[in-house]
């Protein structure tokens, strides 16, 4: 029996790589420390961790100075009146002033006509329209769908001055249209209630092809194995759509009942081309209120509290809508 010590073992060269800095390769060599493990002390501005921050920053500077500063601006000169260097801190002196404006109310009761006027008037046209349109039995439905959208694409100052042209009392395509049934001229931009009835008119035709197109989505996206088995169980056109297609459409009920009253609440373009707020303030409303008061008058700080008094009342109809129209479940 040998008592020698046993001989050394013999290096193969394929060392395991720990994760130190001087830890060897298989080949023998020193590995190079990994990037995203600094030295102590040294921090790396562009790391796998910030470098989300760093592609939205650009976007978040954008909203911070053309958004967030004109916003918080506009409530502190709410909160003034005067104009450069003589402007004063008032506190809620507009708002106390805003409430005792009898223009204000009538501006306010003018847009709040069009809204349940027109918003309803609007939205089952073009529900209607979808219906028909999703329906296999129109011919050339590419061609009609596009007809419907088109009057959307035009710009509402074109729009305005299109329809101040149509419904000329005198000279108008719309009043020759009548006379044709024996119907005296109407005088559409002249008096108080034609003049709501033309603006009425001249926002259903704009964006009626709008949502019908958004309606035509959504019932597209219906699965037709309810309404087969719908059709199973004996049910008939009417109880299908009261039972399957409203229920299903209800999103997007809700989204475009909630863009409708934010866009009427705004309304500006058309009745500012068409009438001018005219006549006897009849469709002056609350956003062209605020122009003159901002743009004509100077007035500054009562336009700012007219701007948050809307964005209030606006608020204040989105979570009621979505509240009464959303999601129960």
């Amino acid at each position: 029996m040998s008592l020698a010590p046993p001989e050394p073992a013999r290096a193969t060269g394929t060392v395991a790589a720990t994760t130190s800095s001087g830890a060897r390769t298989p080949s023998g060599r020193r590995a190079a420390p990994r990037p995203d493990r600094a030295r102590p002390g040294r921090r790396r501005l562009l790391t796998r961790e910030s470098f989300p921050y760093l592609l939205i920053m650009p976007a978040v500077l954008g909203f911070a100075v053309f958004k967030a500063y004109p916003i918080a601006a506009s409530f502190w000169i709410s909160l003034t009146t005067g104009n450069g260097d003589a402007r004063r801190f008032t506190g809620l002196a507009n708002y106390r002033r805003l409430v005792d404006d009898p223009l204000f109310w009538t501006a306010l009761k003018n847009t709040a006509l069009i809204l349940v006027v027109q918003v309803p008037l609007m939205l089952g046209l073009a529900l209607l329209v979808a219906l028909g349109l999703n329906s296999g039995n129109v011919w050339l439905r590419p061609l009609w769908r596009l007809g419907v959208f088109v009057p959307s694409l035009t710009g509402l100052v074109a729009t305005g001055v299109m329809f101040s042209v149509i419904l000329n009392r005198d000279a108008g395509l719309l009043n020759w249209v009548l006379s044709l049934f024996g119907i005296d001229p109407v005088n559409w931009l002249g008096s108080p209630v034609w003049a709501r009835v033309g603006v009425v008119l001249v926002l259903t035709w704009h964006y009626t092809g709008y949502n019908a197109v958004m309606y035509l989505a959504g019932l597209q996206g219906i699965p037709k194995e309810l309404y087969e088995a719908a059709m199973v169980d004996g049910a008939g056109p009417v109880r299908r759509f009261f039972a399957i297609t409203l229920p299903q459409l209800r999103p997007i009920l809700l989204l475009t009942v909630v863009l409708s009253t934010i866009g009427t609440l705004q309304l500006f373009d058309e009745p500012y081309v068409l009438t001018g707020g005219g006549p006897d303030n009849a469709t002056l409303t609350v956003t062209m209120y605020l122009y003159d008061n901002g743009f004509k008058y100077f007035d500054f700080g009562y336009a700012s509290a007219l701007a948050y008094a809307l964005a209030l009342i606006v608020s204040v109809l989105g979570i009621l809508q979505v509240r009464l129209v959303g999601d129960r479940r």
